[in-house]
């Protein structure tokens, strides 16, 4: 299905406080299907307004499309010579936004455009423009990029600290950024924002939700959410869910159900016995690089591009490794979303395009990734014309095919078609007033400046953050330590501290980057239902390359006394996190397992 699913172990012994909390009271005012960061979204505004909200995703938050992202936070200058300038101006409003509310997690980021020619592609852009075809590609030079540059300062005039655009010729950029093909005429710099840990930012807007929820007098809160259960069907008495970790089902009930399963929506309403046929994905695959030369010639910058098929690309320095992306190929629903040999043969022709003196080899990759877009559908139209901007579709089940709901009125189901990361606030926010229109309530609390999670009282500057970690270190916390749980969690990293400090911890063996005791705090907190998730979504670990068969041994026994696994869900455990790495990420890690 594309959705990183390999069927889990179902030797799971505990019952997840999350699903007995859905099992209790099956019943809602509200249902959300889809655990992606628009889901969660919605979730979190939702509880804000005192909506009795429950969420269901069928495998982890975050793990289709929102955590295949490109990782950035932007205006999307591109979608300019779509004519979507509506989604322009939010695009840009709610980058400058997340700047301010997520700053643990979503960070400026310069952002350098190569150009080799001053005119090009002046007389076929008003084609591409106003008929979506691509048609032989004609490379962007310098003028458009200008003409583009300068409206997108213009969105960006309200509210933005984010710096102007600025043009360079040839000897200052290169001068600037040697390793550039030599050929440019000018290279064009600007800002837009980048999120390095999306699976986190999801998190800290579910957790935001979860506890808006607590307090209002419900059996375990007015605000639910469970990874790893999925709809199944539907029948007389409502919809019917499963626990993907112990196979049980449940039917569950609520007057209105939000479909936010991404490129799945289609499938969804089918499962609910109403097929639909709103989207359309295209699948975008992205490699990661161990490169250091590659990563020097950035100079800390994002170089974003048109290769020479037309398509807008980006080589992007992460930390001490490079992400290079992305295609936009049209979608096969039926099978597995993953990067192909093909895909990762452009990649390499993409950077000898801008860095030709830089060689990059197969066994420099550590990762690669892929995800399939929400967007909708779009028959003739090229995949990189298919606007990224998002609608909402609503139907009453009536007759029949009624839904069940609590009181007894057809239920109302709302899906979304289309939408993107950098504008998840908005569309939340959207999504929420519809739903509020049919239950006849009105909004309480806006989310436009309400800081998300760990972001709430971040440090503001460099000194800022050496100050909370010199404030925060003590026995087992040296500085590195306090840096990456400042970085994996923000503000939050006190709770965390907290919890650390309060029991006898271990470092482990195999990785600086997390020790006994947060892992235990993750298996408390965090909703953890396979050793994957870890590897993946509440760490950076595999993304990095980082995961070896003693890291996956150690992880398991960890986590194996506080979410009660015997020896043999250890080891199943193990081989499916081998088996997912393995078939969605070309990364093979060598089991230790006995």
């Amino acid at each position: 299905m594309g959705h990183n699913r390999i069927s889990g172990t179902s030797q799971h012994a505990q019952q997840r406080d999350s699903v007995v909390a859905l099992q209790e009271r099956p019943t809602a005012k509200v249902l959300i299907i889809g655990g992606g960061i628009n889901g969660v979204g919605t979730f979190r505004d939702l509880a804000l307004q005192g909506v009795d909200v429950a969420l269901v995703e069928r495998g982890d938050y975050c793990q289709g499309a929102s955590g295949a992202s490109s990782h950035m936070i932007h205006g999307g200058i591109r979608y300019l010579e779509n004519g979507e300038f509506r989604l322009v101006q939010e695009s840009v409003v709610e980058r400058n936004r997340l700047l301010r509310i997520a700053p643990h997690y979503v960070k400026p980021l310069q952002t350098t455009i190569p150009i080799f020619s001053t005119f090009s592609g002046i007389l076929s852009a008003p084609t591409r423009f106003l008929t979506h075809k691509q048609g032989k590609p004609k490379e962007r030079g310098a003028f458009l990029i200008k003409v583009g540059l300068s409206m997108y300062d213009f969105f960006s005039r309200d509210g933005g600290s984010v710096p102007r655009h600025q043009f360079r010729g040839r000897t200052r950029a290169l001068a600037e950024l040697p390793k550039l093909h030599s050929g440019i005429k000018y290279a064009a710099t600007y800002f837009d924002a980048s999120v390095h840990n999306p699976e986190r930012l999801t998190l800290d807007v579910l957790q935001d939700g979860e506890k808006a929820g607590l307090g209002g007098g419900l059996p375990g809160g007015s605000a639910r959410a469970s990874n790893y259960v999925s709809l199944v069907s539907m029948g007389t008495d409502g919809v019917r869910l499963r626990d993907e970790l112990t196979g049980k089902e449940f039917d569950f009930q609520a007057d209105v159900i939000v479909n936010t399963t991404g490129a799945w929506v289609d499938l969804t309403n089918q499962a609910m016995g109403a097929a639909s046929k709103f989207m359309g994905g295209t699948k975008g695959s992205h490699i990661v690089l161990d490169h250091p030369e590659l990563l020097a010639a950035c100079n800390g910058r994002e170089i974003f591009f048109e290769h020479t098929d037309g398509r807008i690309v980006l080589i992007y320095p992460m930390g001490d490794r490079v992400l290079v992306g992305t295609t936009d190929v049209d979608a096969d629903m039926g099978e597995d979303a993953v990067c192909t040999e093909e895909e990762i043969d452009y990649f390499f022709d993409l950077v000898g395009h801008v860095f030709p003196t830089i060689k990059v080899e197969r066994d420099q990759i550590v990762y690669s990734f892929a995800g399939v877009r929400p967007l909708p559908r779009h028959d003739e139209t090229q995949p990189g014309f298919v606007s990224r901007d998002y609608r909402i579709e609503r139907s009453v089940r009536t007759g029949d095919d009624a839904v069940p709901t609590p009181g007894g009125k057809a239920a109302v189901v709302l899906s979304l078609v289309g939408g993107k990361w950098t504008t998840f606030r908005a569309l939340a926010e959207h999504m929420t007033n519809d739903v509020l229109r049919e239950l006849g309530m009105e909004r309480k609390v806006s989310t436009a400046k309400l800081a998300i999670g760990g972001g709430a009282g971040f440090p503001d500057s460099e000194q800022g953050e050496q100050e909370w970690i010199k404030k925060h270190m003590g026995p087992g916390l040296d500085a590195d330590r306090v840096a990456v749980l400042l970085t994996r969690y923000g503000t939050r990293a006190e709770a965390v501290i907290e919890y650390l400090n309060a029991g006898q911890d271990q470092p482990l063996r195999s990785t600086r980057e997390l020790s006994v005791r947060e892992l235990a705090f993750m298996a408390e907190h965090e909703q953890i239902g396979h050793l994957i998730d870890v590897l993946i979504r509440r760490t950076s670990l595999a993304f990095r390359g980082l995961v070896t068969g003693e890291l996956l041994n150690e992880i398991a026994a960890a986590l194996a006394e506080p979410l009660g696994w015997d020896a043999a869900t250890r080891e199943a455990e193990i081989r499916h996190a081998q088996e997912v790495l393995q078939r969605f990420h070309k990364v093979d890690v060598h089991s230790l397992v006995a």
